[in-house]
């Protein structure tokens, strides 16, 4: 378990295939899953194969399973757009789309407020209050 940045490095067996070895170090460098899985299959099957199921069984058994309170609250952080193709987060057209949507609906339940605010009934309704 390693801390940089306020983050930590952990096994994601939630979103990972075997262990979540590589789901945990996708996350932890804001790479794309499948990239790290890629690159780990490649190395596996270029030759390093007694290296990389040394480093993937160690990793699996030092680092902590991510707990499930951080993953809710990683769920409902801020929208992270991927500057390249292999970072992890959404694409700027969905972000952008995600965030249009967002302002809409702040902007009709703006409009329902004062259009509540500024009719007769309210006003009715607090002078009756202050008596």
């Amino acid at each position: 378990m390693s801390e940089s940045n306020g983050r930590t490095l952990y096994r994601n067996p939630q979103s990972g295939k075997i262990a979540g070895v590589c789901a945990g170090i996708a996350e932890y460098f804001n790479f794309e899953v499948w990239l790290v899985r890629v690159v780990s299959a490649s190395i596996l099957l270029l030759g390093g194969s007694g290296f990389i199921v040394v480093i993937y069984i160690a990793m699996w058994m030092i680092l902590d399973v991510k707990p499930r309170n951080q993953s809710h609250l990683d769920a409902h952080k801020d929208i992270e757009v991927k500057k390249k193709v292999w970072q992890a987060g959404e694409p700027a057209k969905q972000a952008l789309f995600d965030v249009n949507r967002q302002f809409a609906s702040l902007e009709s339940r703006l409009q329902k407020l004062e259009k509540h605010v500024t009719s007769d009934t309210f006003d009715l309704k607090r002078q009756i209050n202050n008596l």
